[in-house]
Formats: structure tokens, C-alpha cells, sequence
């Protein structure tokens, strides 16, 4: 008992301003980005410490795995400097039975995270995309062009020329109604359809229906209503980043019925699940990477902490990036880096010095 609490007594202190120190970096950068928008834009500056305020919660979840991956390896590494492990290990305790708290620590702070990201730092990210639009006068156009959708697994086939959002109206639409096996049953050509509030209003249109291998013209409109909402037509334009996980699942599900592109979408879902857990794997990295230096600890530990960290994100940027273009599965480029650092934590602790 005395040894967890000596342990977390010199972790936690640490910890907390590691985790404040890099929040307020990050806060400084994104100013420092956006500084010369605010200013030819006269934004006022308690907007701008707003729209930077609702930014905290964010950058308290990408501070925290950096910073528990420097604490622990600053910590175990100054212990190992001091000799202090040397008695410990002299002891009998071996150093992962010493730096288990740790590892427990660390998986509740995974699970803590998890709720983190999508209870708060969702809705407060979402508010400051939103605040700082707003500020830019930054308008997102929700008109579509060039539409092609597939509803009812992939009977009925929409495609339009375009799609105003303000009127609710889509030009130049074809309809085409597919039997199970997906062959052609009927088509509908239409010069545009407007939405009245619970249904779509279609104008100036001809139905063509398939009878014996032959077109013919109808006037039966069965199985040609459109059924979709408006948003369906809507450029694509949501971010999985800035919907919670219920909300992700509504999203995927809608491009998985309207055959629009999900593999980025999927990968970034996945990756809601996967980053949590990164706290939880870099404290194995940091039992490994303690006591290689005895000299110049904070300065060492930082170093391999931010190398650790670009290391990690690089390879998070080239999986993800995989995923998005479709090379590997979207669940492999957001749970492959958290494998890959497993894999060399458990090396690097299998080599440690105990």
C-alpha cells in the first residue's frame, strides 16, 4: 500500500500538468491558425476566447495519452535514476507487479475517455466548428449536384441533376424501379420534384414501364414515390468526428441504404472505439522505455514521449488514409496502430530492465 501510494503521489502531480501544459498548447496553436481570420474579420475577442474555450474539451483528449505516456515514463525513469527501483527490485517486486496500479489506472482512464469523447467532447467540438463558421461567415452548402442514390437495397435507383436545399427542390430526376432480381421494371423522368412538408411533389413527369422486353408508357406511379427525406439529397457533409455514437450509427446507416461512399466514415466510427484504449497501451510503452538513460531524465523522457506520439499518429494518418480509399478495412486502419503499439510495448517491456 505504501509502495502505490509513493507511486501515484510522484505520478499524478506530473500527470496533471503534463495534461494542462499540452491542452494549452494545442489551444495556442489553433489560435495562432486562425489569429489572422479573427482579426480581418473584427471578431471580437470574447468571441474568440468562446470559440477557443468550447476547443479545451478536445484538446483534453488528445493531451491525455500524450501525457500519462510522459508521466509514467518520466516518473519510472527519474525512480530508476535515483536507484530507488534498484531497492524495490532488490525486494522482490518485480516491475510490473510495481507499475500495475499504473497499468489498472490507465484502463479506467481508457473507459473514462471513451464516455469523455462522446458525452462532451462531441457536443462542445460540434459548437465550436459551428461558433467559428459563424464568426468567418463560413457558409456550408447543403445543395447537391450529380446525384446518384440507391434506396431499398439497391431497388430503386435515384439520379438528379441537382438538388437546391433552400427550396427543398431536386431538377432533373430519374427514378428507376428494379424487381428483386434488379431488373428493370419501371422508370420515372421528371423535371423536378418539391418537397410539401410530409411528401415530395413531383412535376412534369413520364412513367415508362417494361412489358415484355418492350417500354410503354403508364401513368401508375406505384412504387416510384420517393420515399426519402430531403436531407438524403443533401450534400454530404456530415463529420463522424462531430456526432456521437448514436448519431454515427444513424449516419452510416443512411449511406449504407442510399449507397453513397462509407469506408471513411466507418473508419473514423471505429476510431471512436479504438483511441481511448491508446492510454492504456502507452503506458505499457513507457514501463518499456524507462530506465534507458539515467541522465538528463526529463529531457530523454519527453523526447521519446513525442517520438512515441508522432510515431503512433503518423501511423494512425497512413492507416486511416488506407481505409479511407478503401486498400485495407475500415476497422483495420483504426484498430491497426493500437495493435501495432501493443505489439512493440510488449516487446520493449520483455527488455526491460527489472
Amino acid at each position: 500500500m505504501t509502495l502505490l501510494y509513493y507511486l501515484f503521489k510522484k505520478f499524478l502531480p506530473v500527470f496533471i500538468g503534463a495534461v494542462s501544459f499540452f491542452s494549452f498548447v494545442l489551444v495556442l496553436l489553433d489560435l495562432l491558425v486562425n489569429i489572422w481570420s479573427y482579426i480581418s474579420s473584427e471578431i471580437p475577442v470574447l468571441q474568440v476566447l468562446y470559440i477557443e474555450f468550447l476547443y479545451i474539451p478536445k484538446t483534453i483528449s488528445f493531451a491525455i495519452p500524450l501525457s500519462v505516456l510522459f508521466a509514467s515514463s518520466y516518473v519510472l525513469s527519474d525512480l530508476y535514476a535515483k536507484n530507488e527501483l534498484t531497492s524495490i527490485f532488490a525486494s522482490g517486486v518485480s516491475l510490473l507487479r510495481f507499475t500495475l496500479p499504473l497499468l489498472v489506472f490507465a484502463f479506467l482512464a481508457s473507459i473514462g475517455l471513451f464516455y469523455f469523447e462522446d458525452r462532451v467532447v462531441v457536443p462542445t467540438y460540434a459548437k465550436k466548428i459551428q461558433s467559428e463558421n459563424i464568426a468567418l461567415r463560413k457558409n456550408q452548402s447543403k445543395n447537391n449536384d450529380r446525384i446518384v442514390l440507391l434506396a431499398e437495397n439497391g431497388n430503386i435507383v435515384f439520379k438528379a441533376d441537382y438538388y437546391d436545399d433552400k427550396s427543398k427542390k431536386i431538377f432533373g430526376l430519374f427514378i428507376v424501379r428494379r424487381d428483386e432480381n434488379h431488373k428493370l421494371e419501371k422508370i420515372l423522368q421528371a423535371e423536378s420534384a418539391i418537397w410539401r412538408d410530409t411528401y415530395w411533389q413531383i412535376n412534369g413527369y413520364s412513367i415508362y414501364k417494361v412489358v415484355d422486353g418492350a417500354f410503354q408508357t403508364s401513368t401508375d406511379l406505384t412504387g416510384l414515390e420517393i420515399t426519402e427525406p430531403p436531407e438524403t439529397f443533401q450534400s454530404n457533409v456530415t463529420n463522424i468526428e462531430t456526432v456521437n455514437i448514436s448519431d454515427s450509427k444513424v449516419y452510416l446507416a443512411h449511406l449504407k441504404r442510399t449507397g453513397l461512399p462509407s469506408a471513411e466514415s466507418l473508419s473514423q466510427y471505429y476510431k471512436k472505439y479504438s483511441f481511448p484504449f491508446i492510454v492504456f497501451i502507452v503506458v505499457f510503452l513507457s514501463i518499456g522505455l524507462s530506465g534507458r538513460t539515467r541522465k538528463n531524465v526529463l529531457l530523454v523522457s519527453l523526447g521519446l514521449c513525442l517520438a512515441s506520439a508522432v510515431g503512433f499518429y503518423v501511423l494512425q494518418m497512413v492507416t486511416m488514409l488506407f481505409a479511407r480509399f478503401g486498400v485495407i478495412p475500415p476497422a483495420m486502419g483504426a484498430w491497426f496502430p493500437v495493435v501495432s503499439f501493443v505489439i512493440i510495448s510488449i516487446i520493449l517491456l520483455r527488455f526491460s530492465r527489472t
